[in-house]
């Protein structure tokens, strides 16, 4: 989760020219009440999808679905 869509969208941009797999989701209801996107990836790309979007987008939390 990210703290606005302007930096889902940043972070987006850079899973996307790395090739990463991923899918822009709106946050689940379970997670947050405030409207939103997220981005949803394997968790197996985590440590991965961390290190690159790391001191380029202010990421809120990553949670487990």
């Amino acid at each position: 989760m990210f703290s606005s869509v302007n930096h889902t969208l940043m972070a987006e941009k850079l899973l996307k020219k790395e090739q990463m797999p991923y899918k822009v989701i709106p946050v689940p209801r379970h997670i947050s009440s405030d409207c939103g996107v997220c981005i949803r990836f394997l968790k197996t790309d985590k440590p991965h999808i961390e290190r690159l979007l790391s001191d380029r987008v202010a990421i809120d939390a990553i949670c487990p679905l």
